[in-house]
């Protein structure tokens, strides 16, 4: 399965890099294919290490301004014009998306996946993986959207949360009809 994983650049202390490194060896294990931003640098770096040390595969998807911090040895490397576009690659060469913690952009790559999903433009699974209790506001926000009459489908058609990586890929897999 090709999975976009949505995640920071920065570089992050054990309470992030240690799940996503168990993250990377699951999905590296399982055969499956990492679909990411495509940078050499933070968190990035460590799940593209992770997966392609357990035998996954690497599909990276840079942008014109970051293409100098592209991980030179990915199995495939796209460089988009523009984040709009990066966004719609990432999307179009996933099987399923999994959102990791990060900031602004990670948060707008998240928003822009569930609404174009709300609105029945992809149906892929999507994951939110709630790393050390990192999205537990925005869960809330969710759900007071829900409450509220914003979302027009339930919030469980449109993410799951997900406490910790085996739970991430066990939803992912289970939703593909591997498990």
């Amino acid at each position: 399965m090709n999975i976009c994983v949505f995640l920071s650049a920065a570089d992050l202390d054990d309470r992030y890099t240690v799940p996503a490194r168990e993250f990377a060896a699951l999905l590296g294990r399982g055969g499956h294919t990492l679909v990411w931003g495509g940078s050499e640098s933070g968190l990035m770096k460590v799940v593209a290490d992770g997966v392609q040390e357990t035998g996954g595969r690497l599909v990276g998807v840079s942008v014109d301004f970051l293409a100098a911090k592209a991980r030179k040895n990915a199995d495939e490397m796209v460089i988009a014009k523009d984040l709009a576009e990066r966004k719609a690659l990432l999307l179009e060469k996933s099987d399923a998306v999994v959102i990791m913690v990060g900031g602004t952009g990670t948060l707008d790559e998240a928003t822009e996946i569930l609404e174009l999903k709300k609105h029945g433009k992809h149906t892929k699974p999507v994951v939110l993986l709630n790393t050390a209790g990192f999205y537990d506001g925005l869960r809330q926000q969710f759900q007071r959207m829900e409450d509220e009459g914003f979302l027009p489908v339930p919030l469980t058609d449109l993410v799951f949360f997900a406490e910790d990586t085996v739970g991430a890929l066990a939803y992912l897999e289970e939703s593909a009809g591997m498990r």
